[in-house]
């Protein structure tokens, strides 16, 4: 698969971001599976596992949502 670096480069910021979100949009399309490094699980879990331990450092969805319709208000 040719990807051309220059003409990737040379987009703007906004072309660059239209682009990611047309490949993350075809990835979300497909049903197959995302093979993911090995370390990307050791840190989700060691996340999940510091937020079990101190519930101080996460947002509840609620909250979450709640800043969100804030920011939109």
């Amino acid at each position: 698969m040719p990807i051309y670096t220059a003409e990737l480069r040379a987009l703007t910021p906004a072309q660059k971001l239209e682009l990611v979100e047309m490949l993350w949009d075809d990835l979300g399309e497909r049903d197959a599976s995302i093979p993911l490094p090995d370390w990307v699980a050791v840190e989700a879990d060691r996340r999940r596992d510091e937020m079990r331990s101190d519930a101080t450092l996460g947002l509840s969805h609620d909250e979450v949502w709640r800043r969100i319709e804030r920011r939109n208000g």
